[in-house]
């Protein structure tokens, strides 16, 4: 769902350049596998109303609602990787549709070279493509085996300078323990990077953690089925959990 008009003038960006993180589960709502556009319509209501704000979007949107990780069976690593990251490209480019159908341009640049279907990454002409207010989905993760989407978002969030990395997820924050099997689990408002690493939560993994640490990037986590909770999160809203160096 939208802001109306007068509620959409009283809010202000926080952040000029942000990268979202998707996750491909998200996106598949309860179906669980494939695209449902029930909940892709909101997400891209919100992307192009931050656009329409002047935010520089970046995004990283994961595989999972069709392929994930090696599905029980005994592939070979390698292999089961590098299929998740076209199945991020499948992502990638049904979100660039659904955005451009609003007018707003959009390019999808992938880590390995397919370039038929989009760019190759390239940092220059990335940065570019944010001055002539372009939205930008980076697919295909870093191009390597054995790293997450996560990894790719830190990795790109640090690349195009990015003011925050923003992780939506499927609840709405941190918590120290899982709040949909145990009623007790106590949210985190705010957290270190080291706590994470430290406490051992399963949020966003070590090498993304670290790699913002190390950066200075903080990042966002927080509920994505929350009404406008992309736009609110931007403009500085108290929501979700904060991580920060």
């Amino acid at each position: 769902m939208a802001f109306d008009k007068e509620e959409n003038l009283s809010m202000q960006p926080k952040y000029k350049r942000i990268l979202l993180k998707l996750s491909g589960e998200a996106l598949a709502g309860n179906q669980r596998f494939g695209l449902n556009h029930e909940v892709i319509a909101p997400v891209v209501d919100q992307i192009v109303q931050l656009h329409n704000m002047g935010v520089q979007v970046g995004l990283v949107i994961g595989g999972g609602n069709f392929w994930r990780g090696r599905q029980g069976t005994n592939m070979d690593r390698t292999t089961a990787d590098q299929m998740g990251m076209l199945a991020t490209v499948m992502n990638s480019l049904a979100m660039m549709d659904a955005i451009e159908q609003h007018g707003v341009p959009v390019r999808v640049q992938t880590a390995l070279s397919m370039v038929s279907l989009a760019e190759p990454f390239i940092l220059r002409k990335a940065l570019r493509h944010f001055e002539q207010g372009r939205i930008v989905i980076f697919a295909c993760g870093t191009g390597n085996p054995y790293c997450s989407t996560d990894t790719a978002a830190a990795l790109r969030a640090c690349e195009i300078g990015a003011d925050i990395l923003l992780m939506a997820k499927n609840v709405d924050g941190i918590y120290d323990s899982d709040p949909k099997t145990n009623p007790y689990a106590k949210k985190y408002e705010s957290l270190k990077y080291a706590d994470i690493i430290n406490r051992n939560l399963k949020v966003i993994d070590f090498t993304a953690a670290t790699m913002c640490m190390e950066n200075n990037v903080p990042t966002l986590a927080f509920g994505l089925n929350e009404e406008n909770s992309i736009v609110r999160a931007v403009c500085g809203e108290d929501l979700g959990t904060m991580i920060s160096v």
